[in-house]
């Protein structure tokens, strides 16, 4: 029997869909399928944090395992095609990042790029929509969509000085109460659509939870915070409890239509 190359372009984590929550990670790994190497990149460019969100996927799982609800996870790196994009967003395929010349991605054919939206992108994106119906369904109501990323300490010589962000764009039924209770503890620095802005036409959270009015929020949490398991574990049970609050809102299982900053929905 030959070794099977197929590459799966998502992973998916069970959990009670009758709770009304699904967990999103984008940018969980670094993972690329086998025709493609490397990218033409040596290996210690694929440790970095432009090849995938650090301690994400440990976070994720277990923030799932936690809260006993399912959570869709990116398999391929974010070099490859970037999935928390629009796919006209010019930095879906990006041919340099962070100072890093990805040779893999240049040129890029207009074939090629249909061939990693085909293969890897669209499936992602329709894997996160099937289970964000199938959640709507079990549980009978709106489903409240948290996504979970992280972000590097440094960025082109810029010290951040957050331990997590939150971003969102107009709707704030998750994002305002989660910041207001990660801010109990006065140990963190918590940034209000810091390190980035929440309003980004096409993303994930654009593309199923803000079309939709469904509550959603997105986490950044620094990734020195997270980097090792014991790192991971400990956000992963700071979290649980307060996504647990958040879920029994009464309002966090409704249909809102809030727009948009990015323009008309």
């Amino acid at each position: 029997m030959t070794r099977s190359t197929v590459f799966a372009p998502f992973d998916i984590v069970e959990g009670d869909r009758k709770r009304g929550i699904v967990l999103v990670a984008d940018h969980a790994r670094r993972d690329l399928p086998e025709q493609y190497g490397s990218l033409g990149l040596p290996a210690a460019e694929l440790d970095r944090h432009i090849a995938y969100d650090i301690g994400v996927e440990t976070v994720t799982r277990e923030l799932a395992a936690a809260l006993d609800v399912p959570a869709v996870i990116a398999n391929f790196s974010r070099l490859l095609i970037d999935p928390n994009r629009g796919e006209d967003d010019p930095t879906l395929i990006r041919q340099l990042y962070d100072g890093t010349v990805v040779p893999g991605n240049y040129p890029m054919a207009p074939a090629e790029r249909e061939r990693r939206l085909d293969g890897f992108y669209r499936p992602y994106q329709d894997a996160v929509g099937a289970m964000i119906a199938s959640v709507a369904h079990a549980s009978g109501k709106a489903p409240f969509i948290f996504s979970v990323h992280s972000f590097t300490p440094v960025m082109q010589g810029f010290i951040r000085p957050w331990h997590v962000g939150i971003l969102w764009d107009l709707d704030d039924r998750v994002a305002r109460p989660l910041i207001d209770m990660l801010a109990q503890d006065k140990n963190l620095v918590v940034g209000d659509n810091e390190p980035y802005d929440g309003a980004l036409r096409g993303d994930t959270m654009f593309k199923h939870a803000i079309v939709n009015g469904f509550a959603h929020a997105l986490i950044e949490i620094r990734q020195d915070l997270i980097s090792d398991r014991k790192g991971a574990l400990a956000w992963a049970e700071r979290l649980a409890p307060i996504v647990d609050a958040i879920d029994r809102r009464p309002d966090i299982h409704q249909v809102k239509m809030f727009g948009s900053r990015t323009g008309p929905l």
